[in-house]
């Protein structure tokens, strides 16, 4: 079984493949979308471009499912950044791992990876430094308390008598229920895209031991890591938007 990575600051664990993915999603999605726009043209758009646009185009049908359009525009950026980081963020772990083996305590950055700490003569630890940043609860969980935080804040600031009122509807009884309901939605958005991601990495490893033999389902679960991570990304962006659209959208019936 592989080992994460993890040092001990200031009282904090901090997973350092974690944090390195990350970054290279965010690097990745930058340099992708700079390229894309770099060369605008109205008359000769390149396929970059026309992909780019694309894209847009379908973050906004997503949001206009949710919501009225003419409210949901304000959304679009915060759609198009999270489908591009995740989609990313889901395919950096398939082509390849990078894994290091160490026989003994290892330091870096002045810290000892906590994984190594105990090692002994003869032992070892597998150390995982590549992988799918969204195989990780921890990144998922804070891209899920990202929209939490911001669903309910937009419907105390855009919505507040009908977001409070929901609370106790139909009946005052039903508060309890309600507030589960409203907890639960970062649970199951934060759980639902680590499961299959992490699920298709564990696959990949275990296709990987059958040797010779398992390049043929490697092949066809490569592809199909492809559709999943990519289903992922809509999925968690469509439900992103559905959520802000329960707290700060009130239609009169």
């Amino acid at each position: 079984m592989h080992e994460h990575p993890i040092i001990h600051v200031g009282g904090l664990s901090l997973d350092l493949s974690a944090i390195f993915m990350l970054l290279v999603s965010m690097i990745v999605v930058f340099v992708f979308v700079r390229v894309c726009v770099s060369n605008l043209s109205v008359e000769n758009p390149s396929k970059l471009q026309n992909f780019m646009e694309w894209v847009v185009e379908f973050v906004q049908s997503l949001i206009g499912s949710a919501m009225d359009l003419k409210k949901g525009k304000q959304y679009i950026s915060l759609g198009l950044t999270l489908i591009l980081f995740i989609f990313v963020s889901n395919l950096l772990g398939l082509p390849f791992s990078i894994i290091t083996e160490a026989s003994g305590p290892t330091e870096i950055f002045g810290y000892t990876i906590e994984a190594t700490r105990n090692l002994v003569a003869g032992e070892h630890a597998e150390i995982l430094w590549w992988k799918s940043p969204t195989a990780d609860i921890n990144m998922t969980a804070g891209l899920a308390i990202v929209i939490f935080i911001l669903m309910n804040y937009l419907g105390l600031k855009n919505n507040r008598k009908h977001y409070l009122k929901h609370y106790i509807e139909p009946f005052p009884i039903f508060l309890p229920l309600n507030i589960i309901e409203n907890l639960a939605k970062p649970v199951a958005l934060a759980i639902r895209l680590f499961a299959n991601i992490f699920a298709g990495e564990v696959l990949i490893t275990v296709i990987l031991k059958l040797g010779i033999i398992g390049i043929p389902f490697l092949a066809v679960w490569q592809g199909f890591s492809i559709f999943v991570g990519a289903l992922q990304a809509f999925i968690f962006v469509i439900l992103s938007m559905v959520y802000i659209a329960q707290t700060t959208i009130h239609e009169e019936h």
